[in-house]
């Protein structure tokens, strides 16, 4: 317990600091964040009860340091503590423990770090972004840990083939990074050329692709073709509007580059989706999915990350997500997703208040109903409550 309250400690000086830090060659930023979950699912044996709290504190910090007028260097990690009946639970089952789940980096660079490790907490640190940016005139070239980001859709993006992210995981907005070499050339304002590289481990998951981006008629096209963990992989999006109606979409087809005994058959994903602004400032997303090869088999508590080659948990998806501004501080959503194969649904509804200036509230719920058959049957709920402080 002392060890937590010093830590504490250290998180509120050091961002009240970096609050009050001014220099014309770094930049300091991020929050610091307190978030009860509380967790309801029907959990197999060993496990003894069918609900469980979890506490959650969180700090990010963001360093930017500008070296140069070409040359930046980003920083940005995540320090996060857990506690209670999860961490409990699993601390006490030999063969598997909270560290065991929460201490993965998939990088090529494994920059995971258990702090401190007790049968009652945990506390754990990783950078998500850690790189070069280097700009000049037409060109940008990113080295390092960062997010590439080829995504088009709000919910689905199977364009994303570096660093795709799961639309359950709510506690992440930053979304995910990727160890990486990120080449970019700025053709005229509308029109570029990317090449991308994420090694890994195992040469055989490492991904590089390259995408032409360009505008016509209204719509941002782009077209992506390249190698994705021992698979061959073509497809495309474009965002565009039909009247006052956004128009997006996203599709790729991955297919194996040799056959085995595990090889699998050629995957097509697409995913279509349109948004809509009322008068009132109701923002509405209605999104399709297709994926050929139907989804995952279960979707565990925790969450298992998604791969561009297979982004659901389901064949067919169709998802709506409203957001309403009931006035300047207070906002709230409503998603819901619909798998009609796996005769489930997801409903999620929150609501964001704007405490103060640095400080928000949100109340969040997320609720998987499905039939025993289905990947969602010991999905179950979650309920979170996060006050956030930013800096």
């Amino acid at each position: 317990m002392k060890l937590i309250i010093i830590l504490l400690a250290i998180t509120l000086w050091a961002a009240t600091a970096f609050g009050q830090f001014s220099s014309d060659d770094i930049r300091l930023s991020g929050y610091a964040q307190a978030m009860p979950v509380w967790i309801s699912a029907d959990l197999p044996e060993p496990f003894e009860r069918d609900s469980f709290w979890e506490y959650r504190l969180q700090n990010r910090l963001n360093v930017e340091w500008y070296i140069s007028s070409n040359l930046t260097f980003n920083w940005q990690m995540r320090t996060r503590f857990f506690a209670g009946d999860l961490v409990n639970d699993l601390n006490d089952i030999p063969e598997l423990g909270y560290a065991d789940l929460i201490d993965v980096d998939d990088g090529i660079v494994n920059l995971s770090w258990v702090i401190a490790d007790r049968d009652t907490w945990l506390l754990h640190y990783i950078p998500d972004r850690l790189n070069l940016d280097w700009d000049k005139d037409n060109w940008k070239i990113t080295v390092g840990r960062q997010r590439v980001n080829w995504g088009i859709n709000t919910v689905t993006n199977p364009n994303d083939l570096f660093n795709i992210y799961s639309f359950y995981d709510f506690d992440y907005p930053e979304r995910p990074g990727t160890d990486a070499v990120r080449v970019q050339h700025f053709l005229d304002w509308a029109s570029r050329l990317e090449f991308a590289y994420s090694p890994a481990r195992d040469t055989r998951n490492s991904v590089v692709a390259g995408m032409y981006a360009f505008n016509t008629r209204g719509y941002d096209i782009q077209l992506i073709t390249g190698y994705y963990r021992h698979r061959w992989t073509l497809g495309g999006g474009w965002a565009g509007s039909i009247n006052q109606v956004g128009f997006k979409g996203e599709w790729m087809i991955f297919t194996d580059l040799e056959e085995t005994n595990e090889s699998r058959d050629s995957n097509i994903i697409a995913a279509l989706s349109a948004d809509y602004m009322f008068e009132n400032n109701l923002f509405l997303v209605v999104e399709g999915l297709y994926n050929k090869d139907g989804g995952r088999d279960e979707f565990l508590l925790l969450g298992e990350p998604l791969s561009a080659d297979n982004p659901s948990f389901s064949r067919y998806q169709i998802t709506t997500q409203i957001v309403y501004p009931f006035n300047p501080i207070l906002q709230g959503s409503l998603a819901g997703i619909y798998y009609p194969d796996e005769e489930a649904v997801f409903i999620s509804p929150s609501i964001s208040w704007s405490v103060s200036e640095n400080t928000d509230f949100n109340l969040l719920s997320q609720i998987f109903a499905g039939s025993d058959d289905s990947a969602f049957s010991n999905a179950g709920s979650v309920v979170a409550a996060s006050l956030k402080w930013h800096f």
